[in-house]
This record gives structure tokens, sequence and C-alpha cells, in this order.
């Protein structure tokens, strides 16, 4: 019998804030999960910067990274990986999955650094330990990850969804990434569709300005991936109703990224 394709698909934070969109989505990744092996990283930012307001607590960017004093890190664990993660994980059971939440600190599933003092918190992934992704998707287990990472000294870290994406894309050594986000794709100046991007023309777009803030971030993660060895990277709507089945057929739908 032929091995499955492997896929992880990034879930950014805004498809999971409404419920109908996360029963939605649970559904239409719970039908591909049967001929795929699969692992889902998700986001939150906008989950995280609600809680904070509610408390009180001004959330501050730098370079569009989220500044993590300790309060955020409790927010971190109780939105990321708690809230959002179990909604998640509970859309997926009534879906008839059989998922597993998780963060990176669990196994030390992605290891982080601290990126930078002035950011607090907030860590970059230096590696990741698939095994714990290979045992769930071997069992029949649903892994659903958290962009939370630690290290070795019980750290907590902040992490980049879409670089936490391409950490576990990495580890479990996924044939493809699919970034579900809340945009058609890649744009041009012109603000066309962009089909398919090689690591040239994602330089191209960085240097004249055309990709920026949260697309720049993206690309860069996209072209991390692809140098892993991940074989092809897409970027694509969210929102549209049967866009994961759409890809694993085949179907050209947002931007593909290859090497």
């Amino acid at each position: 019998m032929a091995a499955k394709q492997r896929i992880l698909v990034k879930l950014g934070g805004t498809l999971l804030d409404d419920p109908a969109s996360r029963a939605r989505i649970a559904a239409e990744l719970t039908a591909a999960s049967r001929n795929v092996e699969m692992t889902v990283v998700h986001g939150g930012g906008k989950q995280m910067t609600r809680f904070l307001a509610e408390r009180g607590v001004e959330s501050k960017f730098v370079d569009g990274l989220r500044v993590t004093t300790p309060d955020v890190v409790d927010a971190l664990l109780k939105v990321f990986a708690g809230s959002v993660n179990h909604e998640l994980v509970a859309s997926f059971v009534a879906a008839g999955a059989l998922p597993v939440g998780l963060t990176g600190i669990d196994a030390l599933l992605v290891e982080a650094e601290q990126l930078k003092p002035e950011l607090g918190a907030v860590g970059k992934p230096v590696r990741s330990n698939g095994a714990v992704l290979d045992t769930l998707v071997a069992g029949g287990f649903l892994p659903v990850v958290a962009c939370v990472a630690g290290d070795a000294r019980g750290n907590v870290y902040n992490v980049n969804a879409d670089q936490m994406a391409v950490a576990c894309a990495g580890g479990f050594h996924a044939e493809r990434l699919i970034f579900m986000t809340d945009v058609d794709g890649v744009l041009d100046g012109d603000k066309k569709l962009l089909p398919l991007l090689t690591r040239a023309d994602c330089a191209r777009l960085i240097e004249t300005g055309v990709a920026t803030g949260g697309m720049q971030a993206k690309l860069n993660s996209a072209v991390d991936a692809l140098n892993l060895g991940i074989k092809e990277v897409c970027i694509a709507p969210g929102a549209r109703p049967g866009l994961l089945a759409d890809l694993l057929s085949g179907a050209a739908i947002g931007t593909r990224l290859v090497a």
C-alpha cells in the first residue's frame, strides 16, 4: 500500500474566532485527514489581543511581533494553549476526528530561544522533535498544535504561528505546508493573484516593497519551509468552502511556492 501524503495545515486565528467557521474547517480537515497524514498548527492573535484588552493590558508590537511580558505569557497559556486550542479540538471531536491538543512545550515538540531581549519571551524555533507527531499520527490521532514553544530549562516562548508551522512541518517531514489564511493568496503590485512563486520571486516581492508586514513574514516562513526540504507551500483563502479537498485534488487555488 502506498504511503499517505504528509501535510501540515496552519490555521490563522481569524478563521477560528467564529464558531461556524471553526466547525466548517474542522469538518473539512477531518474528512481530508482520512486520506493523508495531517498535523494542524493554529494561531490566535486576535483572540489574544481581545483577552489582554479586557484585562487592561495594552498590546505592544515591534516589527509585527507582540512584546511578551510575564502578563502576556500568562495570557499565552490561557488563550493559545487554553481556549483557542481546546475550542478547535472540541470542533474536531464533533466532526468525528480523534484530536490531541498540544503546544511546542509538550515533549519539547518545538524548542525555541529568545529572539531579542526587547521583545521579552518571544521565541525563535531552533529545532523540532517530530517523534511526538509521528507517534500520534501512527495511532490514528490528529495533532492540533498551539503556537507556544519551550526550551530545555522550562521557559515558555511566544512564537509566530507561521514560524511554528514551519518548525512542526520540518519535524513532521511534511511534503506540503498549507497556510489557510484570511487572504486569497499573494498579490502583485496591481493586486492580481500570483499563482506560482519561487524563492527568487519571494525575495523580489519583499525587496520591491510589494510584500510587507504579515505577507512579508509569511513569504519568509514559506522560504524557510522550502529550505527545510518541504516540497510545496500553499497560501490560500481559508474562508473558501472545500478549500483543502480542492487543493488535495490538484486545483489551482491561492499561491503555490515551490523549490
